[in-house]
């Protein structure tokens, strides 16, 4: 199993959004990003677990995590060219762009800012901290396990 950390605006997608969704998963999708579809398209496999961080906010913070329940597939999102996350270089043989699916697993007990992140030397080498603006980013064993600590949560 890999850990991920995923970036979402709670304007556009919230954990409470996913919460209210048919059985608490949705497709993770409008990555467009080619190393985050890397990821998507590549790395990110079913059974993988996925920090979720709202981004975009007065105090931007993991908030919750989520079990991936459907690996990479294209993002069909690309193709609706009345959609916000349209792609005229997309087609159904050429899909460009990936996404997965999410499903709720647990809300933190203890949102962990980007503040309390960035203090902590254990946290040091994440991408969140070295200012990475990947949607998607690896996440290390360690890395999962302190931010479970920090977020009074053992999963």
């Amino acid at each position: 199993m890999n850990y991920w950390l995923i970036k979402t605006e709670p304007g556009c997608f919230s954990l409470d959004l996913l919460k209210k969704r048919p059985d608490m998963t949705e497709h993770w999708d409008g990555v467009r990003n080619f190393q985050a579809r890397n990821f998507l398209r590549d790395s990110i496999k079913v059974g993988d677990m996925a920090l979720f961080y709202h981004s975009n906010i007065a105090e931007p913070a993991v908030v919750g995590i989520v079990d991936i329940v459907r690996a990479g597939y294209p993002d069909f999102t690309a193709l609706d060219p009345n959609g916000e996350h349209f792609d005229p270089k997309a087609s159904p043989a050429n899909p460009i762009w990936y996404m997965v699916d999410v499903r709720f697993r647990a809300e933190l007990p203890k949102p962990v800012s980007l503040a309390d992140i960035k203090e902590n030397p254990l946290l040091a080498d994440m991408p969140l901290v070295r200012r990475s603006r990947l949607s998607v980013q690896p996440v290390s064993a360690v890395e999962w396990q302190v931010i479970m600590s920090m977020g009074r949560l053992t999963a």
